[in-house]
C-alpha cells in the first residue's frame, strides 16, 4: 500500500472489478493465538535497560467473507498493533495470521490486490497532484487495466460526490473530501477486504453519514468484507453486524450488539415526563438518578412494565421513555473490567 508520496512495489496481476463475493467456506481472516512483542530500551544513555511489552497477546479469531467487523479498544489496547500483523506491516512474534489465503508479512504483493487499506490520520494519496492524478497513478499501481479503472471511478466518485473536487490538489480538499478520496483510491482495484483505522475521525455529521452509508452500499452490493477500528461509537452502531474488543492486548469480548448489551450489567433507563415538578419518584425496582425540572431518568433493577404501572398509577404522567443502554456505556463499561474475559469465540 502505497504511503504518500511514494510508490511501492508493483502488483503484477490486474484487478478487475467482480460480483459481489460468494459465500465460503474459508475465513476471509484467521488469525491463531496471534502475538507481538515489543523490546524497549529505558534510562540513562551508558546504563540502558532493556524489557519486552507485550502489545498483543493470544489473539484469537475469524472474520468470514461479507462481515462488517468492528474491532475496538483503548488507546494502547493492541488495536493498531493487530491490523498492522493483518496487512503485514509487523510480523508476528507468536501465532499465526492468514488474510485472503496469504501470509501477510511474506506475501505483501499478493496481499495487496486482496485488501484496501485507509487510515484516518494518514492519506494514501499524493498531496501536491489533483485528485484524479493521486488516482491515476494509484490505478497503474495496482495495474488496473484502463476500461475497469474509468468504471469504476464513475461508480465511486458518484457515490461519494467527489465529481466536482477532482482537478483539485490533494492538499486543498478538506478532511470529509480527502477521507473520501482516500476510499476511492482504496477500492478501485476490488478489493476483498476493506480495512479501515478511524475513517471518521474529525469529520462533521454529513461526512460521517455519506461515508457509513456508502460503506454499507459497497458491502451490500459488492460483498466486500470490512474490518473497523473506531472510537466512534456511532460507526459501530450504524455498520457492525459483529464486535471484537481489545483490551491490554487480549481479546475481552467478540459476538455482535446485543450480545454485547447483554453481557455488560448496563441498567435501562426509564425517563418519565410529568405533568409538573415534582420529588424524585420512589418506586421499587427502581433508582432516581436525576431530576431537571418535570423530568426524572430512573435506573431499572426490575420488569420495565410492572416499575411503568407504579409510576403511572402514583404519579401524573405526560410521557415514558425508555432507553436502552447506549454502545458507549456498555463499551467503558468493559473497558472498567466489569465483563468477564472469556466472552469470545474462535
Amino acid at each position: 500500500m502505497p504511503t504518500e508520496g511514494q510508490i511501492t512495489e508493483p502488483v503484477t496481476t490486474p484487478a478487475v472489478p467482480g460480483p459481489p463475493a460468494s459465500p465460503s467456506a474459508e475465513p476471509i481472516i484467521e488469525a491463531v493465538g496471534l502475538g507481538r512483542d515489543f523490546v524497549l530500551s529505558e534510562g540513562p544513555f551508558l546504563r540502558r535497560t532493556r524489557r519486552t511489552v507485550s502489545a498483543v497477546r493470544d489473539v484469537t479469531f475469524t472474520v468470514q467473507p461479507g462481515e462488517i467487523v468492528g474491532y475496538l479498544g483503548p488507546n494502547g489496547a493492541g488495536k493498531s498493533s493487530t491490523m498492522k500483523m493483518l496487512t503485514g506491516i509487523l510480523t508476528p512474534s507468536a501465532g499465526s495470521v492468514r488474510v485472503a489465503g496469504t501470509n501477510p508479512s511474506r506475501q505483501r504483493t499478493r496481499l495487496a490486490r486482496e485488501i484496501g487499506v485507509v487510515f484516518g490520520q494518514r492519506t494514501t494519496l499524493w498531496w501536491d497532484l489533483p485528485l484524479r492524478d493521486s488516482l491515476t497513478l494509484t490505478r497503474h499501481l495496482y495495474r488496473v487495466p484502463a476500461d475497469a479503472h474509468a468504471e469504476r471511478l464513475a461508480e465511486l466518485t458518484g457515490l461519494l460526490e467527489l465529481e466536482p473536487f477532482l482537478d483539485t490538489p490533494v492538499r486543498q480538499l478538506s478532511l470529509g473530501q480527502r477521507m473520501r478520496g482516500d476510499l476511492t483510491a482504496a477500492l478501485l482495484h476490488a478489493p476483498r477486504l476493506l480495512v479501515l483505522d478511524e475513517p471518521t475521525i474529525g469529520l462533521d455529521v454529513v461526512s460521517k453519514s455519506t461515508i457509513r452509508e456508502f460503506l454499507l452500499k459497497v458491502n451490500r452490493e459488492r460483498g466486500t468484507t470490512i474490518l473497523i477500528t473506531t472510537h466512534d461509537l456511532g460507526d459501530v452502531e450504524r455498520l457492525c453486524d459483529r464486535v471484537m474488543v481489545i483490551d491490554k492486548g487480549r481479546l475481552a469480548f467478540d459476538g455482535d450488539l446485543p450480545e454485547l448489551r447483554a453481557t455488560v450489567p448496563t441498567p435501562r433507563v426509564l425517563v418519565v415526563d410529568l405533568v409538573a415538578p415534582a420529588p424524585a419518584i420512589q418506586v421499587s425496582g427502581a433508582t432516581t438518578v436525576r431530576v431537571e425540572g418535570p423530568r426524572q431518568w430512573l435506573e431499572l433493577a426490575d420488569n420495565p412494565a410492572r416499575v411503568v404501572a407504579e409510576v403511572t398509577r402514583e404519579q401524573e404522567v405526560a410521557d415514558l421513555t425508555l432507553r436502552e443502554p447506549d454502545i458507549e456505556g456498555v463499551v467503558s463499561a468493559l473497558y472498567r473490567g466489569t465483563v468477564p474475559a472469556d466472552n469470545t469465540r474462535a
